[in-house]
C-alpha cells in the first residue's frame, strides 16, 4: 500500500468522537490527510455498525478502522467490508460470534462496575462524581470532569447484542491493553487480543481513556498498522 489509507475513528459508550481529539490532532501532525470520526447512535450494535459502514462506504480507497472500547464490537461487526484493510483495538471490546459486550464483562467484571447504573428511559450511565475514577484517572479533573459531564450514555439493551460474523477472522489486527483500566478488566483485554492472533500487541500504563491520556502512543500503534500494511 504506497499511500495512507483513510483512518475511520469509532467511539465507544460514554462518549462520542470529540473523544478523538487528541488522537485527531496527532494523525494530522504526522501526515495523514483522510480522516473521519463517527458518531454512533449507541442504540443498538445493528444501528451503530450501520452508521460505521456508512462512512466507510463514502470513501474511495483503503480504510483501516480504529475502535475503542464498545466501538470494538462495532468494527468488529462491521469491518469486513471491501475497502477495509485493519482493523486497530484501542482498550476494546473484541467479541467472537455470538458474544457481547455484556457477557464477556460479566465473565471478567471490571473494577468500576457498579458505578455504572440505568435511568428511568433505559440508558446507561457513569455515576459523574464516581466518572473520572472509573473511566479516566490519569486525566485532569478538568478535562475528566468535562467527559463527565458530556458523556453520551448507551441504550443498555445494546451490552446485550451479539457480534454475527467477526471481522477480526478476516482482517489483519492490532491491540492496545490498557493496563490500569477500570472499564475492561485488563486481563479480559489481553484474553480477547491473543486469540485475535494480532500482528502486533502493546500495553499501555493507561486508564480506559487512553486514547486522550496518550494520543501518541495510540499513534504510534496506527502507525505500525499502516506500515505493517504498506509491506505486504
Amino acid at each position: 500500500m504506497a499511500d495512507k489509507p483513510a483512518i475511520v475513528l469509532v467511539h465507544g459508550f460514554w462518549g462520542g468522537a470529540a473523544h478523538w481529539a487528541g488522537v485527531i490532532l496527532e494523525l494530522q501532525r504526522r501526515g495523514y490527510t483522510d480522516i473521519h470520526a463517527v458518531e454512533n447512535p449507541l442504540t443498538s450494535l445493528q444501528n451503530d455498525a450501520a452508521r460505521t459502514q456508512q462512512m466507510v462506504k463514502q470513501i474511495d480507497g483503503p480504510v483501516l478502522l480504529v475502535g475503542h472500547s464498545y466501538g470494538g464490537e462495532v468494527i468488529t461487526e462491521a469491518g469486513d467490508l471491501p475497502n477495509v484493510v485493519g482493523l486497530v483495538y484501542v482498550a476494546a471490546f473484541a467479541p467472537d460470534a455470538g458474544e457481547s459486550a455484556g457477557q464477556i464483562s460479566q465473565e471478567h467484571p471490571p473494577a468500576a462496575f457498579s458505578n455504572i447504573a440505568p435511568d428511568s428511559d433505559g440508558y446507561l450511565w457513569i455515576a459523574q462524581d464516581k466518572f473520572k475514577e472509573s473511566f479516566a484517572q490519569d486525566l485532569s479533573d478538568e478535562d475528566a470532569f468535562a467527559m463527565a459531564v458530556t458523556q453520551k450514555a448507551p441504550v443498555g439493551s445494546t451490552f446485550g447484542d451479539t457480534v454475527s460474523a467477526p471481522a477480526w477472522k478476516v482482517k489483519p489486527v492490532w491491540y492496545q491493553v490498557s493496563t490500569q483500566d477500570r472499564m475492561i478488566d485488563p486481563d479480559n483485554e489481553r484474553r480477547m487480543a491473543a486469540r485475535m492472533n494480532p500482528r502486533k500487541t502493546i500495553e499501555l500504563d493507561a486508564s480506559h481513556a487512553s486514547l486522550a491520556s496518550q494520543p501518541a502512543a495510540i499513534v504510534d500503534l496506527i502507525d505500525t498498522a499502516v506500515a505493517d500494511l504498506a509491506a505486504e
